[in-house]
């Protein structure tokens, strides 16, 4: 047996939430692309909200905003993963739409 390896490309788009000038909030979709589709999925990940910003519906609109890139960029879906530790965030993402898909939350488009 041989493999062989071929590297994709694939890309990362960060969002910041700014307010006078510091950051409040952070998210990033990690294009990821493979032979299964023509188009990429995405992959949220660096969800982010400081401290004194939580609570405000900051983070959900960070995730919102992430989900629009990926359909910008042609996403077939957008897979968020979280600790189960932080049940809060998992109400959050099903809030928005994600669905819990086994150890990963996905969205399909």
């Amino acid at each position: 047996m041989e493999y062989k390896k071929q590297n994709k490309q694939s890309q990362a788009i960060k969002i910041t939430a700014e307010e006078g000038g510091k950051v409040l909030g952070r998210a990033s979709v990690f294009l990821i692309y493979n032979d299964l589709h023509a188009e990429p999925y995405g992959l949220l990940e660096d969800v982010f909200v400081e401290e004194v910003a939580r609570g405000k519906g900051l983070g959900t609109s960070l995730v919102q905003a992430v989900i629009e890139e990926a359909k910008i960029q042609g996403c077939t879906r957008l897979i968020a993963n979280s600790r189960y530790t932080r049940p809060e965030v998992h109400k959050m993402y099903e809030k928005i739409g994600f669905k819990d898909y086994g150890k990963e939350f996905r969205i399909d488009f």
